[in-house]
């Protein structure tokens, strides 16, 4: 069963680059896929693999300038969720756009799991979801704020188009594994707002940590891989995803009339032409011949 571990670390790397060939090489080496981002600031990504395999990874990692403290979260899968393994060289590890946002220099005040019900359930506390639309749209948090952003870099327009709303209240922020909240609490500190709180380890730790019983998140978590969602225990959740836009589908949306497999689901079934589907379509079938003969067709990792 392979082990997944969701990672990022902000740390300042002079050559980012140079970290690249080894670090793809190791992975290849020890049967690790997955996706990691390099960047100046650090490194952010998930891998699966074997047991041995992430543990040697993670070592390696930890071993990079300003990376021995180095976190992560684990899961597991039934099958391998990723088809290849991705280490890309960007600009940011989470992109903001906002030059002068450092996470290194300042950030929010951490707020461990078993203490989050409290704190977001507070009459004077406003708690705002910073993840994408998409994202959201399968589950969050009780009473949450949702920017309805397509895109991390929609979050600081939508603030200042909306920050009035939260005169007089202690912002309280969450997003998939907390990366998001590193900057976007160092950047509502750097706009003058003085009380801002984040999930520690994002709604993954929550999940892990946070009997259902208990819970105040509603629905599943959107996740990077081919999992698409996970609920509590971070077990698989029911959704699957859109082979042609890659948005997440939920049990009643693949039962919809503008469902199909591999080629359109309702969110965009408007937005390709017929020679897109004719393509996706032929895609579909070659990866459930390579589904029938036991192998992972790449074109399931869009």
């Amino acid at each position: 069963m392979p082990v997944i571990a969701a990672l990022y670390h902000f740390t300042r790397f002079d050559d980012p680059a140079s970290l690249r060939g080894p670090l793809f090489e190791l992975c290849l080496a020890q049967g690790v896929k997955g996706s990691l981002l390099l960047a100046g600031e650090g490194v952010n990504g998930t891998i699966a693999g074997p047991r041995a395999g992430v543990d040697a990874v993670l070592a390696h990692l930890r071993a990079l300038s300003g990376c021995a403290g180095l976190e992560w979260k684990e899961s597991q899968a039934e099958t391998m969720p990723f088809g290849r393994m991705k280490v890309k060289l960007k600009r940011e590890i989470v992109t903001m756009g906002v030059p002068g946002v450092d996470p290194r220099a300042s950030v929010g005040h951490y707020v461990a799991p078993q203490d989050w019900n409290a704190l977001i359930s507070a009459p004077d506390v406003a708690v705002i979801d910073t993840r994408n639309d998409y994202e959201v749209s399968l589950g969050s948090f009780r009473d949450a704020v949702d920017p309805g952003t397509r895109s991390f870099r929609d979050f600081p327009k939508w603030w200042e188009e909306n920050r009035d709303r939260f005169h007089n209240k202690r912002i309280t922020m969450f997003c998939t594994g907390g990366i998001r909240c590193e900057k976007s609490t160092n950047y509502l500190l750097s706009q003058g707002v003085e009380q801002v709180f984040h999930l520690k380890g994002g709604i993954l730790k929550y999940l892990e940590d946070v009997p259902a019983e208990a819970s105040l998140w509603q629905g599943e978590c959107y996740v990077f891989d081919s999992r698409v969602s996970v609920g509590h225990g971070l077990l698989p959740g029911r959704n699957s995803s859109c082979g042609a836009c890659r948005r997440p589908v939920t049990p009643e949306g693949r039962a919809h009339p503008d469902y199909e497999e591999g080629v359109c689901c309702p969110a965009c079934v408007n937005d390709y032409s017929e020679t897109d589907r004719e393509r996706f379509r032929e895609r579909q079938r070659q990866m459930k011949l390579a589904e029938a003969r036991g192998e992972r067709h790449l074109g399931a990792e869009g």
